[in-house]
């Protein structure tokens, strides 16, 4: 039986990216099909993974700038040559999911979120964009009939995985289809319990608006306490312009850098609505406490009392008081560490090997008899 395995774009090394490393690592030698793959990126996990890259790799600037060439994606994932392989597995937070294969095999997506800047994130997309009310109006319009196709080529998928309760909910409202969750994988080994800790507040991922970072900054301006945020992205320049002497930006550092953040800081800041939060799993691995406002996949990583804490409304005051009030010294590390083991790669690799083996069992078998009758 042949396996094959679908990604977006390989473009940056997210959580997006983890959970196709670990697909790969549990379906050893299935190619990855991608529509764009940056080899100086990706070569640090991808070296031995035989990766396939659409047409549109070719066009110019389209490994740095593949959005712009947004109306040309659903051509492009459609072109993967798929029709050799039994099975394929999609990990998809936008198109992947819309490859066309075989009418006899088997499609399972691993989806991250439905396609975001096409249902719950659109009107804010279009917002953020730099460009004129009419040129806004005019991407609207497209987005719309993009939105059409999308939810078609949901209904290319025979089976869902969700990445979190938050995303099963989307996956049903949106293309009216069910899914079962699987948590996706934190390296929580990397991580580890420091002895001491240092005077500073820690937050951090990809720098991008959604994200609500500029909370975190206004909330620590106001306080004037020590914060540290890693990692870049398109909000850098906003959010370094409006930050006071004590925000320290760290920029994308290694993983043994950003362990040692973990370890040492007071409590991880995670301003965010995310689909299930990577970054604040990780803090507990470190046995760090998160203070995580009350939305989104934080819901299923965060326990207060146990875990973190929650604060409730999004906005810079509600942080400031959460932090404000907090008392590191009522969270135990050990406990947090244990509860953080729960969303472990093992515990991934073992839940997408049981459920997409007996996926392909149920397959195979089914194929059989439709043989039998014919």
């Amino acid at each position: 039986m042949k396996i094959a395995l679908v990604h977006d774009y390989l473009t940056q090394l997210g959580g997006a990216e983890k959970v196709l490393q670990n697909l790969q690592e549990v379906f050893k030698d299935s190619p990855v099909f991608v529509l764009v793959n940056n080899k100086k990126i990706t070569s640090q996990i991808f070296d031995q993974t035989r990766i396939v890259s659409s047409w549109l790799q070719n066009f110019p600037l389209a490994i740095s700038r593949y959005q712009w060439y947004l109306a040309l994606m659903p051509s492009a994932v459609e072109s993967h040559r798929l029709n050799d392989f039994d099975v394929v597995i999609s990990s998809a937070s936008s198109i992947a999911k819309a490859v066309k294969i075989r009418p006899d095999a088997l499609h399972v997506c691993y989806c991250h979120t439905p396609t975001r800047y096409l249902w719950h994130d659109a009107e804010h997309y279009v917002e953020e964009l730099k460009y004129n009310q009419l040129v806004k109006k005019i991407i609207s319009l497209f987005l719309k009939r993009l939105r059409h196709w999308d939810f078609l080529a949901a209904r290319r998928v025979n089976y869902f995985i969700a990445n979190s309760r938050l995303v099963q909910a989307r996956i049903k409202k949106y293309y009216g289809r069910e899914s079962k969750i699987i948590y996706p994988p934190v390296d929580t080994q990397k991580f580890y319990i420091a002895q001491r800790l240092d005077n500073y507040y820690l937050s951090g991922g990809r720098l991008v608006a959604y994200k609500r970072y500029d909370l975190a900054i206004r909330a620590f301006n106001k306080l004037g306490i020590k914060l540290k945020i890693f990692g870049s992205g398109s909000d850098y320049p906003r959010l370094k312009k409006m930050a006071c002497k004590n925000i320290e930006f760290l920029g994308n550092i290694t993983d043994t850098a950003k362990a040692e953040l973990y370890a040492h800081t007071l409590a991880f800041i995670h301003p965010q609505v995310e689909d299930f939060g990577i970054t604040a799993v990780e803090s507990m691995a470190a046995g760090r406490p998160v203070i995580a406002y009350r939305a989104g996949g934080a819901l299923e990583t965060v326990v207060p009392d146990v875990s973190g804490e929650f604060f409730d409304e999004q906005n810079w005051e509600s942080l400031a008081n959460q932090i404000i009030h907090f008392k590191q010294e009522k969270f135990h590390p050990q406990l947090i560490k244990a509860h953080a083991e729960r969303f472990n790669s093992a515990r991934f690799q073992q839940e997408i090997k049981d459920y997409i083996g007996q996926l392909i069992n149920d397959y195979e078998i089914d194929r059989v008899f439709k043989i039998k009758l014919l």
